[in-house]
């Protein structure tokens, strides 16, 4: 962690030595009372936190908060819903790139068991959000959502946004050459990890998303998720 991250509520209470946040300043940081280390309020601003006491049961703590790190960069991934470590992977490194937004949704070769995993009922995926953030040093998680239909996540969006699908097959323009205007928001959409259906390819040109490629190489999903925030990033000027 480049960054530790509280919630609100948290700031005012004893920090658990159970939680890894505490093993992290003791262990890892080696942190001792008067000690400051870096940290931030979820979707608040970053600071300097101060290692007050340690006893027994827990770690008191005390914080002076600093500005809030800028947007999050204006791109939303539409994700078939994968396995659940890969989907692990991509909410992690989707929220330590910083982009806004990762719909995982249910798309015909998708498998709709995935959605029951304890990545999803549980709440792990918030964990992974707040983990990819700590390492960006950013305090910002992205908004996400899980288990829409393709069309319910279009539906949703914003008017005037890009809309690019990725597709190996059938597209015959690169990531890097695709034209949209400075300053748009760009709506990315991966398939299953099995691939589009020709059915989802015809509904996807029908509603308007331009289809790209990221070279003749086939990558797996979380490692085209990556590379291709990375092109987008970088065409929007966006650090």
């Amino acid at each position: 962690m480049n960054i530790i991250l509280f919630s609100l509520s948290e700031v005012e209470l004893p920090l658990p030595r159970s939680d890894f946040r505490a093993r992290h300043i003791m262990e890892v940081l080696r942190r001792r009372p008067g000690d400051i280390f870096d940290a931030g309020l979820i979707n608040g601003p970053r600071g300097q936190g101060t290692l007050v006491a340690v006893d027994e049961h827990a770690l008191t703590l005390s914080f002076v908060w600093g500005k809030p790190p800028r947007p999050l960069s204006p791109i939303r991934l539409l994700v078939g819903l994968p396995r659940p470590q890969t989907a692990r992977d991509i909410l992690r490194e989707g929220a330590s790139l910083g982009v806004a937004a990762m719909d995982f949704v249910r798309l015909e070769r998708g498998e709709s068991s995935y959605a029951q995993s304890t990545l999803w009922t549980s709440r792990e995926w918030e964990t992974l959000l707040v983990t990819g953030a700590a390492q960006a040093f950013c305090t910002r998680l992205p908004e996400v959502r899980h288990g829409h239909t393709l069309a319910e996540a279009v539906a949703t969006l914003p008017g005037g946004v890009t809309r690019i699908v990725l597709d190996n097959y059938e597209a015959t323009e690169a990531l890097g050459n695709i034209p949209f205007p400075t300053g748009t928001e760009v709506v990315l959409a991966l398939g299953a990890e099995r691939g589009w259906t020709p059915a989802e390819r015809t509904w996807l040109r029908q509603n308007g998303f331009q289809f790209a490629h990221l070279g003749e190489r086939v990558l797996r999903l979380e490692t085209a998720c990556i590379a291709a925030v990375a092109v987008l990033k970088a065409r929007l000027g966006w650090p």
